[in-house]
């Protein structure tokens, strides 16, 4: 079975064609090494001009699937296709693509402007064009005014931009970045996601970038695959993928979730461990099948009197911690019985609670998902300091 997910995070057809618009598309491709499997039989398709992210912890076969398509591994099994042509056996300098990673690799005898014109002279550029692209890319990049620097003499989000420069200047279709922001600080990476979204859709071409953040794969992307073990979990936009979880997994994945297991009891009530939930989404799990049910920290309603009405989707508990976010303020609660949820409320009207104080927890049916007991979701413990 492949793992092509339409954007809903449902399964979709097997390919059997490529999309009219797509810059690469991989049809049942595998990687083993000895007897791991690194990608497990993925499909996918990037369409031309998206930003696409590939989302994943550690060890999911994101790197891999992104090196495949560099040509830097080749697939045990499958096709890969870059602008409608199969790559299988083309070496890395041959293919439409070029690669940028978080060791930027400068070289650091050369200058900012032979570092980026290194590609253009290896593929036998003319001399009387490799100066005018350089200068071109390092605009691109807003680094023209450093040309005569060497890479000792930048900042690290100088070195990244170089690299980018360096990468575009064989003007690629399509443009793999395999985690280019992991080694900068939390404020320069920031600015960096907002610049290399900016960049992507001025330049109009594909870009597929790899991340374990989920935080940047949400702020950049037009659609993020989520990958776990070698396979596609949901593919889809990032509004789809938070609000709309294919599984539990991209449910603990993306955000930060309150899971409580329980029996379904029909018509969408849940027997759960944390008392009577119940969901006005769309469910198929009958009375008496076991089942996971998660809500959302921002969902959550908090405060020091029980709220009127039906009892389901309420609980009492104990504030055991309270961490102040700026705009939003965070709070433990303790259910007993070694259970906590974790709720977030806006600043302004985030309630008066101390630690120590009683609080009634409410939340809406709308906001409640139910997904199959034996789907594992990543391990998360709720905290009220991240």
């Amino acid at each position: 079975m492949t793992t092509q997910l339409d954007a809903a995070g449902g399964q979709a057809t097997a390919a059997g064609g490529a999309e009219d618009d797509a810059a690469v598309v991989l049809t049942r491709v595998s990687k083993f090494y000895d007897d791991v499997v690194a990608v497990d039989d993925l499909t996918l398709t990037v369409r031309a001009g998206e930003f696409l992210s590939l989302l994943g912890p550690s060890g999911c076969g994101k790197t891999t699937t992104l090196r495949m398509i560099a040509g830097f591994e080749q697939p045990d099994t499958g096709d890969i296709l870059v602008a409608g042509r199969s790559v299988l056996g083309v070496p890395p300098h041959k293919r439409h693509v070029n690669t940028v990673f978080q060791a930027y690799a400068l070289f650091p005898h050369m200058s900012v402007a032979e570092n980026v014109a290194y590609g253009l002279e290896q593929v036998k550029t003319p001399k009387g064009e490799i100066k005018g692209r350089v200068v071109d890319a390092l605009e691109m990049v807003q680094m023209r005014s450093y040309a005569n620097r060497k890479p000792t003499q930048l900042s690290g989000g100088q070195q990244q931009r170089v690299a980018l420069a360096r990468a575009l200047v064989n003007r690629p279709s399509v443009l793999l970045l395999d985690e280019p922001l992991g080694a900068l600080d939390r404020q320069l990476r920031e600015e960096m996601q907002v610049e290399l979204k900016l960049l992507q859709s001025r330049l109009g071409i594909s870009f597929v970038f790899v991340t374990h953040d989920q935080g940047e794969a949400l702020s950049m992307s037009d659609r993020i695959a989520i990958m776990r073990e070698g396979r596609i979990e949901q593919l889809a936009d990032a509004d789809t993928i938070y609000s709309s979880p294919a599984s539990a997994y991209v449910a603990g994945f993306v955000g930060q979730q309150n899971f409580a297991d329980g029996t379904a009891t029909g018509q969408g009530g849940v027997d759960s461990e944390i008392g009577p939930v119940r969901t006005t989404r769309e469910t198929e799990h009958g009375a008496g099948q076991k089942v996971r049910v998660a809500v959302r920290p921002e969902f959550i309603e908090l405060g020091a009197e029980q709220p009127a009405g039906t009892s389901e989707n309420t609980v009492r508990g104990t504030v055991i911690g309270i961490a102040h976010q700026g705009e939003t303020r965070q709070f433990l609660v303790d259910l007993g019985e070694e259970r906590t949820l974790l709720v977030r409320r806006p600043t302004p009207v985030a309630p008066a609670l101390e630690v120590g104080d009683t609080a009634w927890c409410h939340w809406s049916a709308d906001h409640v998902h139910v997904f199959p007991a034996e789907q594992p979701t990543p391990t998360r413990a709720p905290s009220p300091t991240h």
